[in-house]
């Protein structure tokens, strides 16, 4: 079995081959040529936390893994999301990796992002702003550069410049909070801004406000993860929308005209985390990094 650290993945992943992956993945989804149940949590209350399993079979890829992700928000002296993805021979189901997931999870989130910017934002499109000042803050600003993106403003509580201010003045928003309340006013965004929201919780009305849901073409990876109950779905949609009322991503949508409000709510799905772990594995094998250990 390979066993790949966190500096392991580091070295091998990289944004814009990931963002490839990853749009690959969830066409793969919407044509239904992928397995993912929704994810399962076992609740640590005391913590606001979870820990939650990922399994995704992604034939595309060569793919059968399992990601087992903990969240606990109120970390502090470490990350909130961290993870281990294990990976398994898709025809004989042995296990054959264990791969270091807090990265892959972090990357992945931003590239689903960046997949549905091209998608949805106006070709016009110039100025970002990212609401939030964790580590899905510093991999949205990498996946926007990714796409061209220069005008680039991050905000949050105790920056210089704030959340309103930025939105107001952004044509694609980024929101990339643990918060349950809305941190984005429908009254902020402009005519035609797109928004990637990917905060996750499961408790509250979540990143966006009411009205911006209803207003918005909204756009999930997948409508079953979206509406499923926490601890898979997105409390933003529960409620107020239903799976008729939105896309899917792999579904190829496109705005109706440059004044419409998108939305790309995302709740993390496996197929992500498999094409991640499998781009990893082949160019770790190919540098012929890592660490083999017998069981």
């Amino acid at each position: 079995m390979l066993i790949l650290s966190q500096a392991d993945v580091a070295s091998v992943l990289d944004m814009v081959s990931l963002i490839d992956v990853v749009g690959r993945a969830m066409h793969d989804v919407s044509a239904g040529r992928a397995s993912m149940p929704p994810r399962v949590g076992a609740l640590v209350a005391d913590r606001n936390g979870i820990l939650a399993a990922m399994p995704a079979f992604l034939p595309s890829s060569g793919a059968l893994t399992t990601k087992l992700v903990s969240v606990f928000p109120e970390n502090h002296d470490r990350p909130t999301h961290q993870a281990i993805i294990c990976c398994f021979d898709p025809d004989t189901g042995t296990p054959t990796a264990v791969i270091d997931g807090t990265l892959i999870t972090a990357m992945r989130t931003a590239a689903g992002s960046a997949v549905a910017t091209r998608k949805l934002a106006r070709a016009d499109a110039r100025s970002v702003a990212i609401v939030g000042t964790g580590v899905q803050s510093g991999t949205h600003v990498e996946a926007m550069r990714v796409l061209g993106y220069d005008d680039i403003t991050v905000c949050g509580r105790a920056t210089p410049v704030s959340v309103e201010a930025a939105v107001r003045g952004a044509d694609v928003v980024c929101t990339t909070t643990h918060s349950d309340a809305p941190v984005v006013r429908r009254e902020w965004l402009r005519p035609g801004t797109h928004i990637n929201s990917v905060g996750y919780n499961t408790q509250g009305t979540g990143e966006l406000d009411e009205q911006t849901i209803r207003d918005a073409f909204v756009v999930v990876e997948s409508r079953a993860a979206a509406f499923a109950p926490p601890p898979a779905g997105a409390v933003e949609l529960l409620g107020v929308l239903e799976p008729d009322d939105v896309a899917e991503i792999g579904e190829n949508p496109t705005r109706a005209n440059d004044d419409q409000i998108t939305v790309y709510k995302s709740v993390g799905v496996a197929v992500q985390d498999a094409a991640a772990a499998a781009l990893v594995l082949d160019a770790a094998r190919a540098r012929g990094i890592g660490v083999h250990v017998d069981l």
